[in-house]
């Protein structure tokens, strides 16, 4: 495929969740298009190595940040600010499951899932409109999942965190609209990613998983960031508070 062009260049952008799987691959297609980027994540050793990956120089900040804790919050986005002068973009990447049914789960587990997917969407995505919305202008794109529309076995509370966040994705959307904010989310099934390596990894639970894909495979994590990059960019900005499903088909049969 040739080289797309987005229009991105110089922008920023504060991808969460970015020094992995489909948060790198997001970065570096975003570093691709000459836009400034931010990532973070918990591990600093994690950050260490995606920054050497991408090898982006003064384009790139890494910061160590804990989305589910509002002080992590700030200074994510009070150092992006520093570093770079200006925000005009989100992308809300951060999720993480533990595999567990629902009606026996411990209390604490659920919350812990909740802080990472939903409520640390919540408070990047609350950050980022007050930035944006001084400036009417702006993208905020959520990585959602065909589990937040779909039940599957022992996905239940990462589902309910899912579609918590494509609700959030609408409610902000109305709220953000007025400033010229743009605010949707990329719903991709099952991605090939360490995150998802036990399921895409055992060949039986494989061959199970594509007869459920009209185009027989899963996602790569460049699938979903070119949907990612489409809605950063300016080509989208008559769309707001959708779900776009990047997920081979699996949701329309």
């Amino acid at each position: 495929m040739g080289k797309l062009s987005f229009n991105l260049e110089d922008k920023v952008f504060v991808v969460t969740g970015g020094s992995r799987g489909i948060g790198l691959e997001i970065a570096r297609m975003l570093l691709d298009q000459k836009a400034k980027v931010a990532i973070c994540g918990r591990k600093p050793d994690g950050l260490v190595a995606a920054a050497a990956e991408l090898e982006a120089g003064d384009n790139l900040l890494t910061v160590a940040a804990h989305v589910a804790q509002p002080g992590d919050v700030e200074r994510l986005f009070s150092q992006t600010l520093e570093a770079f002068g200006r925000l005009d973009g989100l992308i809300n990447n951060v999720g993480m499951n533990i595999v567990t049914g629902l009606v026996d789960a411990d209390p604490g587990l659920w919350g812990k899932i909740i802080d990472s997917n939903l409520n640390g969407t919540f408070l990047c995505s609350r950050k980022a409109g007050q930035i944006l919305r001084e400036h009417k202008r702006g993208k905020i794109v959520s990585i959602s999942s065909l589990a937040g529309r779909r039940s599957a076995p022992f996905m239940g509370i990462y589902g309910v965190a899912k579609a918590g966040i494509e609700m959030l994705t609408k409610v902000i959307a109305q709220e953000l609209a007025a400033y010229n904010i743009q605010v949707n989310a990329v719903a991709p099934g099952m991605v090939r990613t360490k995150f998802s390596e036990p399921f895409w990894s055992n060949s039986d639970i494989y061959e199970q998983i594509i007869k459920t894909i009209p185009l027989a495979r899963i996602a790569e994590p460049v699938d979903v960031a070119w949907a990612v990059l489409f809605l950063c960019s300016e080509a989208s900005d008559f769309i707001t508070g959708q779900t776009m499903m990047v997920d081979g088909g699996a949701s329309a049969v």
